[in-house]
């Protein structure tokens, strides 16, 4: 049996910018990527801590060392500058294998630079 199991977390980003008329998806910059082993194209899922809007989407690298977080094309209407997002991906795995998983997640400070990391 596969079960559906938290990948990577990314704690408490900023969103940076919003573009409406961009093809949807997040921006993210490449150097939190890689920190939470997500790539691009990957599914994520994105929780607004500051309005309880939750959503699917992708993700698109943004410049390494930029702190862009950006929310595109529809997810535009779900955030604003400023807002606190909670991004996660999720992995499927046997149950023998997820017992003894462990995500990867990803603590930022209010400019979006890693403070920490498990």
């Amino acid at each position: 049996m596969l079960r559906t199991i938290l990948k990577s977390k990314i704690q408490k980003a900023v969103v940076t910018e919003c573009n409406l008329e961009y093809s949807g998806s997040i921006t993210i910059t490449s150097d939190i990527l890689d920190a939470a082993d997500i790539i691009s194209n990957e599914k994520v899922q994105v929780v607004n801590l500051n309005n309880g809007n939750r959503i699917e989407t992708y993700v698109i690298p943004g410049r390494k060392g930029s702190g862009v977080i950006g929310m595109n094309g529809g997810a535009a209407r779900c955030a604003v500058p400023g807002d606190r997002l909670l991004i996660m991906s999720y992995v499927q795995m046997e149950t023998k294998d997820a017992l003894g998983h462990d995500p990867k997640i990803i603590y930022l400070d209010t400019n979006n630079k890693i403070i920490d990391k498990k």
